[in-house]
């Protein structure tokens, strides 16, 4: 039996805010460019003015913020906002409908007098990107790690102000 190792990461943080006020930002992707080391700007495409289920939008990247720059198309996969439970997630892929490259994503949860947030990624599982992971997955795992502790960091300061 073959074990694959996950295609992805995830970083949580504890952030003194409710879920429905913590929803609202990482709901809002024309807010990425104030919190991402790497996506600079967002805007709402296809005539989606918010949120939803199949909304669309693009991303305008800086790899690694150093370059390349460039545009990447994105769908809204999941939209849950927080329920009686408090629990929430915001979900988008990244790339064409019909071949994204990998969903990015927010968890949220109430924990004590505020809520976890959990920022996540995990890559599509095509046999290229398994390649891909194999090979330079260690490096861009640690990478992407590192900039959602930074996103996560600052939404937390602008959260709790």
């Amino acid at each position: 039996m073959e074990i694959i190792k996950p295609l992805g990461g995830e970083v949580s943080m504890q952030i003194e805010a409710p879920p429905e006020k913590i929803w609202a930002l990482v709901s809002d992707v024309t807010r990425i460019g104030e919190f991402s080391p790497e996506t600079f700007e967002a805007k709402w495409t296809h005539g989606a003015t918010g949120p939803a289920v199949g909304a669309r939008f693009k991303g305008h990247v800086k790899r690694n913020g150093v370059g390349p720059t460039y545009w990447t198309p994105c769908t809204v996969t999941k939209c849950e906002e927080p329920g009686a439970d408090g629990q929430a997630q915001f979900e988008f892929s990244v790339g064409l409908d019909k071949n994204p490259v990998n969903n990015w994503g927010y968890r949220i949860a109430p924990s004590g007098t505020g809520s976890l947030v959990t920022e996540y990624f995990r890559l599509t599982p095509a046999w290229y990107l398994r390649a891909y992971w194999l090979v330079l997955g260690r490096l861009r795992g640690r990478t992407n790690e590192r900039g959602m502790r930074t996103t996560l960091s600052r939404m937390k300061e602008v959260l709790e102000r």
